[in-house]
Order: C-alpha cells, then sequence, then structure tokens
C-alpha cells in the first residue's frame, strides 16, 4: 500500500551530518559512530534514500549512544523524485523497480558483513518503505531487535510472524498504517508474550513525521524528537 502521503514535504537530498559514506555489501552506505562498537544498528530509508538530511541526523543521535550505525543506499542511486504534488503515478512506477522485498537479500548481505566486521549484536529500525525490509528480517530473526516507524506495506501477518523484540511507532493520521491497524499489530503482539514489544501512536502528526517532518509544525517538530528519544531508548533497552 503506498499513496501520496508517501511523498509529502519531501526532503532536499544531500550528504550532510558527521561522518562519511562507505561501501558496505556492496552498497554505498553513511555511517556514523563508533567504529570499534560490537552493536549496530541498521537504518532502512523511506522511498527517499538514504541520503535525506533529517535521516542522517537521526543516524547521528542514534549513533551518539555508542553503536555503530549504518544507513545503505537500497535504491542503488536511484531514490524516488517524483513531483509529490502528483505523485501516484511517478510513485507506482518507481515502485515497481523498487519493492521492498526485493531489498531483503542486500540487507542481508549487509548485516552479514557487518558480522565479519565483528559486531555481535544488530537492530533495524524502518521507515515507510524500509519498515517493511525490517519486518522481514525480523521473521527470520536475521538482526536482534526490530523497529518499524509509520510503516507501509506491513501486513498483520507480518507482525504475526515476528520472531524478535519489536517496536512500532505509528502517526495518528495515517492511511498506510492507520491506529486502528497499529492497534491489531500491537493486539497480535500482545498475545505472543515470548516477544517484547512497544507500541505508541503519537498525535497530531502525519505519516513520514520522524523523518520528513515540518520544521514550523511545533507539533511534529515535538512529537518527532520524542519518537526519536523512544527509538533509542527502545534500542538501549534490547540491544545492550
Amino acid at each position: 500500500m503506498s499513496g501520496p502521503e508517501c511523498c509529502e514535504n519531501p526532503p532536499t537530498l544531500s550528504s550532510g551530518g558527521e561522518s562519511g559514506d562507505v561501501q558496505i555489501a556492496s552498497l554505498n552506505s553513511y555511517v556514523s559512530g563508533n567504529t570499534d562498537s560490537k552493536i549496530a544498528v541498521v537504518l532502512i530509508s523511506d522511498i527517499f534514500g538514504y541520503g535525506a538530511p533529517k535521516l542522517r541526523k537521526l543516524a547521528d543521535k542514534v549513533a551518539s549512544a555508542g553503536y555503530y550505525v549504518v544507513v545503505p543506499d537500497f535504491f542503488h542511486g536511484d531514490p524516488f523524485n517524483g513531483d509529490p504534488s502528483n505523485p501516484d503515478s511517478p510513485l507506482k512506477d518507481w515502485l515497481k523497480n523498487h519493492a521492498p522485498v526485493e531489498a531483503v537479500a542486500f540487507a542481508k548481505a549487509v548485516i552479514q558483513a557487518l558480522k565479519e566486521k565483528g559486531i555481535s549484536k544488530i537492530g533495524a529500525a524502518g521507515f515507510c518503505w524500509g519498515a517493511k525490509v525490517v519486518v522481514e528480517l525480523a521473521k527470520e530473526a536475521e538482526i536482534q531487535v526490530s523497529a518499524l516507524l509509520h510503516p507501509s506495506f506491513v501486513t498483520l501477518d507480518d507482525i504475526k510472524g515476528v520472531k524478535v523484540p519489536i517496536a512500532i511507532l505509528g502517526a495518528e493520521i495515517d492511511r498506510m498504517s492507520p491506529p486502528e491497524l497499529v492497534k491489531e499489530f500491537e493486539l497480535a503482539l500482545e498475545a505472543k508474550p515470548e516477544i517484547d514489544h512497544f507500541v505508541k501512536i503519537y498525535n497530531g502528526v502525519s505519516h513520514g513525521w520522524t523523518v520528513r517532518w515540518n520544521d514550523d509544525d511545533e507539533i511534529a517538530v515535538k512529537c518527532a524528537k520524542e519518537a526519536h528519544e523512544d527509538l533509542v531508548a527502545w534500542f538501549g533497552k534490547c540491544l545492550v
């Protein structure tokens, strides 16, 4: 499921951030944090890709908690750049060549490369498009901890199949994963007490707010900061 909400308030793509780009498992990746850390966090972007400045700033924030953070370019240099005022047709065309399930194999390769580097624990967070990639990894226990932020394409059956701790951060105003669906996700997780979980709906914000918030919207800015802190706390609880 995808739609105009996935394209609202698009970022101005640039590098930026505190660290640089490296190649990991054939993918250009933004990295941040302690390269000697034995704990890594992989952030999987929305359709605008790994170059989004706010995503990279979030990577720096997560890294400041002591993790080695990797944001791979799963679009191979081809993030969505269609006209957000008329996104339906270009987005559908773009998705034909960039289905999230097709990125899972690349994500597994990144995880393997991190393990070969000496990483012992790996968490992953996915935003919108990236949430589907993360949930697939969580279903196969390829990672130790997972987080989905304003997910797209994720189904109730996906959540029922998760085998590792999972956080789901949803927006009050979201047609991709409306609060009613997120509540279904929560109920499914409550039926699996062996799987630690954290589910939260942020009031007054829309799909994509954690990495594409409007700087002039005080509520969105506040909730984005709150979600970022919740994400770091979740990894702190389950990864350390």
